[in-house]
């Protein structure tokens, strides 16, 4: 029997004799921050990928990360680490219904947020992530925008720049829409000192009383470069964990109880052993047609 610790010697052994890197989205629980390669967002890793001198890819994350990694590394072996965990808003639209709506909207620029299927990107015209949403909209030409599929963080860049004309659908994150106001005003009451950070992808009601809105990684770099010692952190709560790891001398407290993200938490540090060992996690095979489609979405961002 394995425990923990003997688990983690073992597959940071196993990465480096197969030369696998391994990619861990900031929602993952710390044992397995702790034998990644590479922490961070959705788009960074994919980033991280690309650049990354491994041909093969363990994904620890959700199924369109680890299909965006193979979008910008075609040539490289992806592996997700658990076949089962996909995300309920990346997964609310289907493309038949995309195709209806640009149908209905043909001078809009249609605009993905980097959380949604490969096959949706290629239906748009660029991709944003929720850092770079904001200044992206602002320097695009066009007045008129689909945003998929969050109208929160859609919300969010209309609030920054109103001049244009907005078209957003129902849905967004189960997750952060978890979280209410009644949270916001029970953590301040509380926590009264603590800075409130938020993430995009909350209702408009809870961001609109936050100190900061940001990004997962633009809430702990915020976190980093303050010199304030208490937050309440509003987003998934694996980031409490690991900023309490990061900054011990300060205080950290999770804005819902039920910020918890149950695709993430499929993966467990088993799942990474059985991936270096062959024997879990799928292979993400995107065809040419949609590598082609979804690339030139997120190289529209790139420029």
């Amino acid at each position: 029997m394995l425990n923990t610790t003997d688990l983690q010697k073992e597959i940071l052994k196993l990465k480096k004799e197969k030369c696998v890197c391994i990619l861990a989205h900031a929602y993952m629980t710390h044992d397995i921050i702790e034998i990644a390669d590479y922490v961070g967002d959705s788009f960074g890793l994919s980033k991280q990928a690309k650049e990354a001198p491994e041909k093969t890819i363990i994904m620890c994350g959700v199924r369109f990360m680890a299909e965006t990694v193979k979008i910008l590394s075609p040539e490289k072996t992806i592996i997700l680490s658990h076949p089962e965990a996909g995300c309920p808003m990346a997964e609310q639209l289907e493309v038949d219904e995309l195709k209806r709506l640009k149908k209905d909207l043909p001078n809009a620029t249609v605009i993905a947020y980097v959380n949604t299927t490969a096959a949706l990107k290629c239906e748009c015209d660029m991709c944003v992530t929720s850092a770079s949403a904001v200044e992206l909209v602002k320097n695009l030409e066009n007045d008129e925008i689909l945003f998929i599929p969050d109208p929160n963080l859609g919300s969010f860049v209309k609030k920054a720049v109103p001049n244009k004309k907005y078209h957003f659908i129902n849905g967004g994150c189960p997750v952060h829409m978890g979280i209410s106001y009644e949270d916001v005003a029970y953590a301040k009451s509380k926590h009264p000192n603590a800075k409130l950070l938020i993430h995009p992808e909350c209702k408009k009601e809870v961001t609109a009383c936050a100190d900061y809105v940001g990004s997962t990684t633009g809430i702990m770099g915020f976190v980093k470069n303050s010199e304030e010692n208490e937050f309440i952190i509003g987003t998934e709560n694996s980031i409490v964990e690991h900023l309490k790891f990061e900054y011990p001398d300060k205080k950290f407290y999770p804005l819902s109880k039920k910020c918890v993200c149950s695709d993430m938490k499929l993966t467990t540090l088993v799942d990474v052993y059985n991936c270096l060992l062959g024997i879990g996690g799928e292979e993400i095979l995107l065809d040419a047609d949609t590598l082609k489609g979804a690339r030139k979405c997120i190289d529209n961002m790139l420029k």
